[in-house]
């Protein structure tokens, strides 16, 4: 039985028959709604909440009708510049459509995404965003997204796919991008080209090994098994694109395509420890086009994550399911580019020998290439 406290005055105990009748549906009915469970429609939620005002009690906590102008945004972490980068244009968009984004952010030892889901629930949101949150883990429970949409609160998630989750998603093209690197650094000259990702688990970093093995076979003719020995799982850190990078070199490899520019980073590191140059002894390319990244030394090359269309695509999904106008549960792709700076050069077995010519440092690269410019 849940308790509500009339409008008025004093602590009663609302009888379900009473809230059924009022809403013309079933006890059971009502007990889902009021402890927030899924498979009950919007309609039906909303002559429930209707029939709790018109009997004058208060709506429970969770029920309560949400503020129209806040919208969290849950990220994992702040340290990596592409987070804030997300965080920054996502919070514009929001605000220029009058909403306040609250920005909740996981930190170590800290609050779970659960806990801030919980948190922004009772702060009232009026939706939320997800940036490369547990949905994009393919070992996690997906049932607390369904708990979440019981509750009736609407989300989109950015970064990594689940069919277990009803909700639109946006993500961008990592086998694209994974092509897209893999293309220019065999048009270079190199032929053994390794990969720095993170763990297994996360779809992205799937998605980014299905490119990388399907574009080396395509471009380079390596078979399946010869693409996965030069793959090398660690952690989205510097330190972790430091320690695949270490083995990727020790493997012979003269080219390292990394998930994330700080990993890209470390792979730069992990050469220059070794007393390699970069981009002379190995070509590096990262993954996000993080901000200030174009100001490393030497300069990075990477694939550019479109965050500013990610993000808008991402407020428009959301503020359709806020209106009652829900966007397609799907999943919206965007394509990647490939920035040209100054962290890949010609492999060092062909350097002496004329290559492609390459794109200007300040080149972009839009789309999957067409492999047989190679």
């Amino acid at each position: 039985m849940v308790a509500f406290r009339p409008l008025a005055s004093g602590a009663v105990t609302a009888r379900l028959a009473d809230i059924a009748a009022q809403a013309g549906v079933s006890e059971a009915t009502v007990s889902r709604v009021l402890n927030g469970k899924p498979g009950v429609s919007a309609t039906t939620r909303e002559s429930v909440l209707a029939a709790l005002d018109l009997l004058g009690y208060e709506r429970p906590v969770r029920l309560r009708q949400r503020s129209a102008g806040l919208v969290g945004l849950i990220t994992p972490e702040l340290e990596n510049p592409i987070f804030p980068a997300f965080a920054q244009i996502i919070g514009q968009a929001l605000t220029r459509q009058g909403y306040t984004p609250v920005l909740a952010t996981q930190t170590p030892g800290g609050s779970t995404e659960d806990e801030l889901v919980e948190m922004l629930v009772e702060r009232g949101v009026a939706g939320i965003i997800f940036v490369s949150g547990l949905h994009a883990d393919s070992t996690a429970d997906m049932e607390r997204y369904t708990r979440l949409q019981g509750q009736g609160v609407p989300f989109v998630l950015i970064n990594g796919f689940s069919e277990k989750v009803n909700a639109p998603f946006v993500s961008p093209d990592d086998r694209g991008a994974v092509r897209l690197a893999v293309t220019h650094l065999a048009a270079l000259g190199h032929r053994r080209i390794g990969l720095a990702v993170g763990q297994k688990r996360f779809v992205p970093v799937q998605r980014k090994i299905e490119g990388f093995v399907a574009s080396m076979a395509d471009v380079l003719g390596r078979t399946e098994e010869q693409a996965q020995e030069l793959v090398q799982h660690s952690l989205f850190t510097l330190e972790g694109g430091q320690a695949a990078a270490t083995a990727l070199i020790a493997s012979g490899c003269t080219a390292i395509v990394c998930a994330s520019d700080m990993m890209a980073l470390g792979a730069i590191r992990a050469a220059r420890q070794q007393g390699l140059s970069v981009p002379d002894d190995v070509s590096v390319v990262g993954f996000d086009d993080s901000p200030l990244i174009a100001f490393t030394d030497p300069p990075l090359t990477t694939i550019r994550q479109p965050v500013a269309a990610m993000s808008q695509a991402a407020v428009n999904a959301l503020l359709e399911e806020i209106g009652g106008t829900p966007a397609p549960h799907s999943e919206f792709v965007f394509l990647p580019e490939l920035v040209v700076r100054g962290s890949t050069a010609a492999a060092p077995a062909v350097r002496s020998t004329p290559v492609p010519p390459q794109q200007p440092s300040s080149g972009v690269t839009r789309g999957t290439p067409d492999p047989t410019e190679v």
